[in-house]
């Protein structure tokens, strides 16, 4: 994937989730060794806590610029060599969001966290991104933390030090999907992560040949399910550090990928494939 100027971009509208999603979008950044950037939209200040612009719109001092530089410092110290830019518009949460995802690698959302067994509620904002975003979004859970994307420590050292934990990929064995296989591939191949496909009946040798060939130190694991995916992806997606699945341009997920967005165990990417 080229990174010659791109981004991963992550959507705050001041929530905790936004703020979890933006502290799991730097780790990515920093992964990628790209820029982070942070864009609050919309014409309504976003809750305390928040990221807001001080270029694009006049923004009244006190809370709001307090906010901006609080996020931004805290990221900063978290992550001291990662090149942060924040920007707010006054430009609608789906229409802004999906102009910066056209410059972004990566646009990152939030989501409002676990309620049970029920899984976990997404805002019609990140429904809408995912649908009809021209690249790759990862929705991120609140109270996602970096030690869940890791293998558990049990010998007491830093969990940061701890390999990461599998990427997942759903894949469809009928669909042209090299966008959508390519981006799975790369985020293993920076994370020294294995992948883990999981399809449906079997899948032509020649589908994942050429990017085993391009990815040698990526270790591949094939699981072939008679039937309905869903449920070994969600079973998957519990030991894993992010779930990939796929969506055709030009049409929003289908309803087994939003189910797998609404109940997954780990970040979900949706990545848009021909």
């Amino acid at each position: 994937m080229s990174t010659d100027t791109r981004t991963i971009t992550v959507g705050i509208d001041g929530s905790r989730s936004s703020l979890d999603a933006a502290d799991w979008a730097a780790r990515e950044a920093q992964r990628r060794r790209l820029p982070l950037r942070l864009l609050h939209a919309g014409t309504e200040p976003a809750v305390s806590g928040g990221v807001f612009d001080i270029d694009e719109i006049d923004v009244p001092a006190g809370r709001t610029r307090a906010a901006l530089d609080r996020a931004a410092i805290e990221l900063s110290y978290a992550h001291p060599a990662l090149d942060i830019i924040a920007r707010r518009t006054a430009t609608p949460a789906v229409p802004a969001l999906l102009a910066a995802a056209v410059e972004a690698e990566t646009l990152v959302l939030g989501s409002r966290g676990r309620t049970g067994g029920a899984g976990f509620p997404v805002g019609s904002v990140a429904l809408g991104v995912a649908a009809r975003a021209d690249r790759p979004v990862v929705l991120v859970r609140a109270g996602e933390l970096p030690e869940d994307e890791r293998v558990p420590v049990v010998d007491g050292s830093p969990p940061s030090a701890a390999p990461y934990l599998p990427v997942v990929l759903g894949l469809d064995p009928d669909a042209s999907a090299d966008d959508l296989i390519g981006y799975a591939f790369d985020t293993a191949a920076v994370r020294s992560a294995p992948l883990h496909v999981v399809h449906p009946w079997t899948l032509p040798t020649s589908t994942l040949r050429p990017w085993r060939h391009r990815f040698p130190g990526t270790t591949v694991r094939e699981h072939r399910v008679d039937g309905d995916p869903g449920p070994r992806l969600l079973e998957a997606s519990a030991r894993a550090g992010l779930l990939v699945v796929g969506r055709r341009t030009g049409r929003g997920p289908g309803r087994a990928a939003r189910s797998l967005i609404r109940h997954a165990g780990c970040p979900v990417a949706v990545v848009p494939h021909d």
